[in-house]
């Protein structure tokens, strides 16, 4: 018997309650929110789309904390989005306070679950949530790269007119601006992609793929959610089957890449346990001198949760 609870009903949490139960992994998937009428509204609506999409996964929504108990996963997508004049200390004062209260609240009524991190600012939204949780470095781990991923793999496909199922790509770093997509690592049908498309198109599609996030808010007027929820929900669904595959997640890295004490994006191996290993890569000098400049804007955004908490 298997039990997820997403917290934060807004449009992300909605798509992963969503698309989670559409995959029937999962016996219940309990959608929390301070507005327990949204949640509640949005899982009967959602439950109510079981009979014609065919699936069995119980949705509930909730305000009740106690509704969480023995959580296997834990998807915290709670936090406001940044807004005109807020500056990006206030926007991790906001939403640490928010992901740390409910990751505290969560664990008392869950006692061992595994953690997946949707908000932002990303990086450090993880380094808060496990900072509280006393969990395992295993179990606390933030959902970026699989989307990000995506997005770079979508972008491809259309400049290349082939199948997105086709592409195969690693991108590592932190959540923004200075994340590494890395092309020698990009295949198409096992084809590297330097082989069919020239640097001047690869490079565009990087940078892209860097503001793919701020692209969509331009269009929308508000956060991306169909693919950051389904990449959410993909990690849950893999962890729940156990499939043991490969994903870049945002991780505490305990030496890898010669990096300690931070939460950076790097492919991991998911599994029922969690992270099951940190993959490292045999990176060139380039790449790691990116991987590196990510490091160190990661780290800067930690040290402004740091000095909040000194």
């Amino acid at each position: 018997m298997s039990k997820v609870t997403v917290v934060g009903a807004g449009n992300v949490g909605a798509t992963v309650a969503n698309v989670l139960a559409h995959q029937d992994v999962a016996n219940e998937v309990v959608l929390l929110d301070i507005k327990g009428d949204l949640a509640r509204g949005k899982a009967l609506d959602s439950w109510q789309q079981a009979p014609i999409d065919y699936y069995s996964t119980k949705l509930i929504g909730s305000e009740d904390y106690a509704d969480t108990a023995n959580s296997d996963v834990v998807v915290i997508t709670a936090g406001i989005p940044r807004k005109p004049g807020m500056s990006r200390d206030d926007l991790i004062s906001t939403n640490a306070k928010i992901v740390t209260t409910v990751t505290t609240s969560i664990l008392e009524h869950s006692e061992n679950p595994i953690i997946i991190i949707v908000s932002n600012p990303l990086d450090v939204m993880t380094y808060a949530s496990h900072s509280v949780s006393g969990l395992s470095d295993k179990r606390v781990f933030g959902m970026a790269g699989i989307l990000d991923t995506a997005r770079y793999r979508a972008f491809l496909a259309t400049a290349l007119k082939v199948s997105p199922k086709d592409i195969q790509a690693v991108l590592m770093g932190g959540h923004g601006d200075t994340m590494v997509p890395l092309p020698r690592y990009t295949t198409v049908a096992g084809i590297p992609v330097t082989e069919m498309i020239d640097d001047t198109s690869l490079d565009a599609i990087v940078e892209r793929t860097k503001k793919g996030g701020g692209e969509l808010v331009k269009l929308m007027g508000t956060s991306a959610w169909y693919a950051p929820g389904a990449a959410a929900a993909q990690m849950v669904a893999t962890i729940l089957r156990d499939e043991q595959r490969i994903f870049p997640c945002c991780v505490k890295l305990n030496g890898e890449y010669g990096m300690k004490d931070i939460f950076l994006g790097v492919p991991v191996k998911l599994g029922k346990n969690g992270i099951e290993e940190v993959l490292e890569l045999k990176l060139n000098a380039d790449e790691m001198e990116l991987l590196t400049t990510s490091e160190g804007h990661v780290r800067q955004v930690m040290q402004v949760f740091d000095d909040m908490n000194a």
